[in-house]
């Protein structure tokens, strides 16, 4: 974008100054590059297996110990060793191939949930 900018500036500029303003761009969007390439590297977005680490799931059938939960809309198949109910929340601890292995979410007063 810069470069742009200091190419169309160049275009109305006398001798010396187009010279100048088309350096300051080259150099300019140079270091637009970079800086854009550093903050691709340290944004990258989280999708696949460990994106569901730790997200909330609501149980859909019963969990003893295989059942399936319900995260972000989708249907997973689930292991919970601690077994959960239709409707409850849980927590997904990892992913295990296809299969996610959750726990009982725990309330704000640090107790488990209730069935």
């Amino acid at each position: 974008m810069v470069l742009t900018l200091a190419i169309i500036l160049a275009l109305f500029l006398p001798w010396p100054a187009n010279l100048i303003v088309l350096c300051l761009g080259v150099v300019s969007e140079i270091g637009e590059i970079v800086w854009g390439r550093r903050l691709a590297k340290r944004w990258r977005p989280r999708t696949g297996a460990e994106a569901m680490v730790g997200l909330e799931a609501e149980v859909a059938s019963p969990c003893r110990p295989r059942g399936q939960v319900r995260v972000v809309g989708e249907l997973w198949d689930a292991i919970c060793a601690e077994g959960a109910d239709p409707g409850e929340i849980v927590r997904v601890t990892s992913v295990d191939g296809l299969k996610l292995v959750v726990e009982r979410a725990e309330d704000r007063l640090g107790a488990a949930t209730a069935p």
